[in-house]
């Protein structure tokens, strides 16, 4: 029996990259997945790559109205969430000096405010004793030149969970932090339009890291799984790092 038969989980941000491998090892681990995302066509395609039943909902979580549908069409098909993975987020470069109001809204209003309502409409469906993950980057522990933005942004996030654990201690529901390093994903790959900036970027963040290259999909996957199971039943407020040990040196 897989570790998370019989499991309702949703993942937000599941059509690519870190979503798209837990919703694969979360479903070969028994659980009905539902995966969102803001492109609805990737999204479709993320979805058949899954099958075992796991269901698309497009949605943008910075936009409440698309987060109250996403939880709507949760609980008429399940009823109940044991597991929210509240993973999508993202973000860019700008200098100090070049950061712009949209920027910053940009950034902050999918990273904080989405991640912020996803877990604040979803706590009717949550059960008690329910697994909540949050995206945390490590860019929040070391400083990055000109990612000051997105750096505050999932710093916001690590905090998060630091009050949700003591709000929601009387229903038992744990609220961790995933950690990934640098990984091997459409967003990563994509830094910029600047091919060759994301290519010194990587060499850069390889050269940086002990293990010496960006880590897979699957292998951050698999640390959502351990935050998302029995197994890790009395870890709670944590950050896990996924990082090759970039951000331990």
């Amino acid at each position: 029996m897989g570790k998370l038969a019989g499991k309702v989980v949703v993942i937000t941000g599941a059509n690519s990259g870190i979503g798209l491998a837990s919703a694969k090892r979360f479903v070969a681990e028994g659980a009905k997945v539902f995966m969102t995302g803001r492109r609805a066509r990737e999204l479709e395609d993320a979805v058949n790559a899954v099958g075992h039943g796991a269901v698309g909902i497009p949605g943008d979580i910075s936009r409440m109205e698309d987060l109250d549908a996403v939880f709507s069409q949760v609980q008429r098909d399940a009823g109940q969430i044991d597991v929210l993975f509240a993973n999508a987020g993202g973000g860019d470069f700008a200098a100090l000096a070049d950061i712009t109001e949209a920027h910053y809204d940009r950034i902050f209003d999918t990273n904080v405010k989405g991640t912020l309502f996803t877990v604040q409409k979803a706590l009717p469906l949550l059960k008690d004793g329910a697994s909540i993950i949050l995206t945390g980057s490590t860019s929040a522990t070391t400083g990055i030149p000109d990612f000051s933005v997105y750096s505050a942004s999932k710093a916001a996030v690590r905090n998060f969970a630091r009050g949700w654990i003591l709000e929601l201690a009387p229903r038992k529901i744990r609220v961790n932090v995933l950690v990934p390093g640098a990984t091997s994903t459409p967003g990563w790959h994509g830094l910029s339009s600047d091919k060759e900036f994301n290519q010194e970027m990587i060499r850069a963040v390889e050269a940086t890291t002990p293990l010496g290259r960006l880590a897979g999909p699957a292998e951050v996957a698999a640390a959502a799984l351990f935050l998302a199971s029995d197994d890790s039943s009395y870890v709670n407020g944590s950050e896990l790092f996924v990082d090759g040990g970039a951000a331990q040196i």
